[in-house]
């Protein structure tokens, strides 16, 4: 399946990370939609319905599990893929939040370049 048009929502406060994740998936043909804070991002997936949610945790307004608490009490938000890309590394904290809200996958920001994060995607949405 090609990616006719997904549509892919970035949540993200880094101004450059954001930029460059948006240009690369552009580059890569999907439709990107860009929120700088979990607030933003949760307006805009319930109004877009993308085909996948990137999602930083640590963000102003609303963080990102914030967020996705809010975007998994939704009909349509409850099943919508989510990856988490974070520079919180994955600990006893955080992560039996992180497995109630069933994030596709948790990524830690310093461990995957922007080729990685977007063959992530596609794995995601099942692109080949």
């Amino acid at each position: 399946m090609r990616n006719k048009t997904k549509k892919i929502l970035i949540t993200e406060d880094e101004t450059l990370l954001r930029s460059a994740l948006s240009e690369k998936l552009r580059l890569e043909g999907f439709e990107v939609l860009a929120a700088e804070n979990g607030q933003k991002g949760l307006e805009l997936a319930l109004a877009e319905h993308p085909d996948l949610i990137l999602l930083d945790i640590i963000m102003p307004v609303m963080d990102g599990l914030t967020m996705l608490k809010h975007l998994r009490q939704d009909a349509w938000g409850k099943t919508a893929p989510v990856i988490l890309l974070t520079n919180l590394a994955a600990n006893d904290n955080i992560m039996p939040e992180v497995i109630e809200q069933q994030p596709a996958f948790y990524l830690v920001k310093t461990d995957w370049t922007l080729d990685k994060v977007v063959e992530k995607i596609k794995e995601t949405l099942k692109i080949d």
